[in-house]
């Protein structure tokens, strides 16, 4: 077996030693796309373990080389997963400290990772968060939407049928759901989202922290003629939903409409003022913009 130079890594043209890791499985939080994300903890962790096991190495391995981190890389992925759970608890029960990746982000957020985790915690072995980047939650505070309850729901079904089912269910969540989604499938996901759960407020946030970043805020309706009329999008995309509007707040946000339009009338336009309105309350865009057209015409006292 090779002998391994002391563990360091490169940040900001300064090289470092990593300081020793406990044994156990280290959940290391890597970029989502902008190399500048990762802490230096997270560099630290992945200098210092004996092996990083990475979703796919080849896209890790480029991540590794950037920083000057030379620890060995080890598939570990859905394909395999099974085979490489008993190998990886052989090392724990020799010592080691292992790090887990995944391709971006935080591991075991719609990948297989928390298998891994069920059985290392089985063994008795620690599990260690490096915490980090997250899409979901990246997209989340980039939205405009409330943040304080949110319902992470990961891939929908790829056929029509079987997503509209499960949009079905998840109709009646009082909380912001969030999704990922492939490009290939998003106009198609976003036509059975509006059908199934209605006209609400959503966001579309593509490639963030990468150069083409884009969020686009609208309702579902707005959003999915859009992305009708645009070339296919590129990239990893989550999208956001809007929670559905309870009795309660469909009422308190109707009683302060009038005062939000004359608000906004001031300095937008009828449409413009609608459309923040609509975002800012959740009330349909019809019923909004008869109020406007009223305001703006004077019909109200």
């Amino acid at each position: 077996m090779a002998i391994r130079e002391p563990a360091s890594y490169t940040a900001f043209g300064m090289k470092a030693e990593a300081e020793p890791l406990t044994p156990g499985l280290h959940i290391v939080a890597t970029p989502i796309g902008n190399l500048k994300d990762v802490s230096f903890r997270a560099l630290g962790t992945l200098a210092a373990a004996d092996v990083v096991f990475a979703e796919d190495t080849r896209v890790s391995r480029k991540l590794l080389a950037h920083y000057g981190i030379t620890t060995p890389l080890i598939a570990y992925h859905e394909h395999n997963a099974a085979e490489m759970r008993p190998k990886i608890i052989a090392r724990l029960k020799e010592g080691q400290a292992l790090a887990l990746i995944s391709d971006a982000g935080t591991p075991l957020v719609s990948d297989p990772g928390y298998r891994l985790v069920e059985a290392v915690l089985a063994e008795g072995f620690n599990v260690v968060p490096v915490p980090g980047p997250s899409a979901v939650l990246a997209a989340l505070v980039a939205a405009g939407l409330p943040t304080d309850r949110f319902f992470f729901e990961g891939f929908l079904p790829p056929k029509s049928a079987a997503r509209r089912e499960r949009l079905a269910a998840l109709a009646t969540i009082s909380a912001t759901l969030v999704f990922f989604e492939s490009p290939h499938r998003l106009v198609d996901m976003l036509r059975d989202a509006l059908e199934t759960l209605g006209d609400r407020t959503a966001v579309v946030a593509r490639e963030l922290t990468k150069l083409y970043e884009t969020v686009r805020r609208g309702t579902l309706q707005n959003l999915t003629s859009e992305f009708e009329a645009a070339s296919r999008p590129k990239g990893e995309i989550v999208v956001l939903i809007g929670a559905t509007v309870t009795s309660d707040r469909l009422n308190e946000a109707t009683e302060g409409l009038d005062d939000r339009l004359r608000q906004h009338l001031t300095h937008l336009s009828v449409k413009d003022a609608v459309a923040v309105a609509v975002e800012e309350t959740g009330l349909p865009r019809r019923q909004v913009y008869a109020r406007a057209v009223a305001l703006a015409k004077g019909d109200v006292d």
